[in-house]
């Protein structure tokens, strides 16, 4: 298990820090504005950075699918193996959905049947733990976790209202 160094920044904001295998440390600073710098820091001074890259919100969104879809999506299947009674089904929005143009909030899917929409796929994109303002679109591929009844009853909302 890698562990996450977590380190409060005064007046900064605050620092997240990984160690590889290599024994490498990689960070990810926080600042209070939401600016967001990725930081290698120095094999002989751990705590002097070799190099950092801020990155605008976008970047690291992307960054953070990039690194976290695929992980979601191999959790997903280490738990349909672990949890008896737990299953993910893909929703496609058809361009006839009532909820085409609303938000995910607006199904109030997780109130209504207890399953949880946990991943949209757009155009070959994952958007991983999509917030409820997370607009919907025909064409969507929407990953639903729960029980059968409930991830159906999704399905059912996200087709009929």
């Amino acid at each position: 298990m890698v562990e996450i160094e977590q380190a409060a920044l005064p007046g900064i904001g605050s620092r997240h820090v990984i160690v590889a295998r290599s024994g490498r440390r990689v960070g990810v600073v926080t600042h209070r504005s939401g600016r967001r710098e990725l930081v290698i820091y120095d094999a002989d001074d751990p705590d002097s950075a070799a190099a950092s890259l801020v990155l605008t919100p976008d970047e690291a969104d992307a960054l953070a699918e990039l690194l976290g879809a695929p992980r979601i999506i191999q959790r997903l299947a280490r738990l349909h193996r672990e949890l008896e009674g737990l299953v993910s089904e893909q929703v496609i929005i058809t361009s006839d959905s009532p909820y085409v143009g609303r938000t995910l909030g607006e199904t109030q899917a997780r109130t209504r049947t207890g399953a949880s929409i946990v991943a949209v796929v757009r155009e070959g994109e994952v958007h991983a733990s999509p917030g409820p303002d997370f607009q919907v679109q025909a064409r969507d591929i929407v990953v639903v976790v729960g029980t059968a009844e409930g991830t159906a009853g999704v399905a059912r909302i996200l087709a009929d209202g």
